[in-house]
């Protein structure tokens, strides 16, 4: 963490310089980073919205408000995790250099992506209004949950650039699981009509406390401090990956040259 504060300024730096680029060579440019998720939202709708469900509401609330409150930070969390998994491997001329703060390239990834997500919320915050959603006090836990996402991602992706970069098909394997996760995070439906058991093993994901949480904070739905237990065990989770992730990086990062 000491490296990640007395590097702020760089990370910034190459963060908004990966944003810059990502787009440049499209015709479209910036406009892909909503068109692409707009494409996807609608996809989506009509076929879990409209096609499956009929077009009924979720607990009372519009299938389409619903679905975007879990789909947004997704379309955040999955690119953060697939790419910054592959940080490490992806900028070998900046790892050649002895002295490069190697564990500044997830969050570099991290940083990069969260320009889009703050603007796709502002515009989630606008359909919100356009519908009459009002979250209430509940809105106030919301930058909770945003602490939250940020720590779990470079906890996570500082562990799995690790492993990627010594380990070449984790990365591909990795990119297969998180097609398959969407699918197990209440995003696309509502596990509460799941039993108890089913959906205590899906609640196993961290990712699910994530996601539930911005719903929750959204929509109304409740405080995070109500189910203490599972909050613990995601911090409980959180730490040990952070704890094994800096371990392993701390081990091999000298050696990461080696393995490119």
């Amino acid at each position: 963490m000491k490296e990640q504060s007395s590097n702020f300024h760089l990370i910034l730096r190459l963060s908004l310089y990966d944003a810059k680029s990502k787009y440049q060579m499209h015709y479209l440019g910036a406009v892909w980073q909503f068109l692409g998720p707009a494409i996807q939202i609608l996809l989506y709708w009509l076929v879990f919205g409209l096609g499956i469900r009929g077009g009924a509401p979720v607990h009372g609330i519009p299938f389409f408000v619903w679905l975007i409150a879990g789909l947004i930070p997704w379309f955040f969390i999955s690119p953060s995790i697939t790419q910054g998994s592959n940080s490490v491997y992806a900028r070998v001329n900046l790892v050649s250099k002895m002295k490069f703060p190697v564990s500044v390239l997830p969050t570099v990834t991290i940083v990069s992506n969260s320009f889009q997500f703050i603007i796709m919320m502002l515009v989630m915050g606008i359909i919100f209004v356009i519908y009459g959603i009002n979250p209430g006090w509940y809105l106030l836990q919301l930058p909770y949950y945003l602490v939250t996402l940020f720590v779990f991602l470079f906890a996570l992706t500082l562990l799995t650039s690790t492993i990627s970069t010594l380990i070449r098909d984790f990365q591909q394997i990795l990119q297969s699981l998180m097609r398959m996760v969407l699918y197990l995070l209440p995003i696309l439906w509502d596990t509460s009509k799941l039993s108890h058991v089913y959906e205590t093993i899906l609640k196993l994901n961290p990712l699910f406390y994530i996601v539930q949480g911005f719903r929750y904070s959204l929509l109304g739905y409740g405080w995070f401090y109500e189910d203490w237990i599972y909050t613990l065990y995601f911090w409980v989770i959180t730490l040990l990956i952070l704890t094994v992730g800096s371990i392993l990086h701390l081990k091999f990062r000298n050696k990461f040259i080696d393995y490119l």
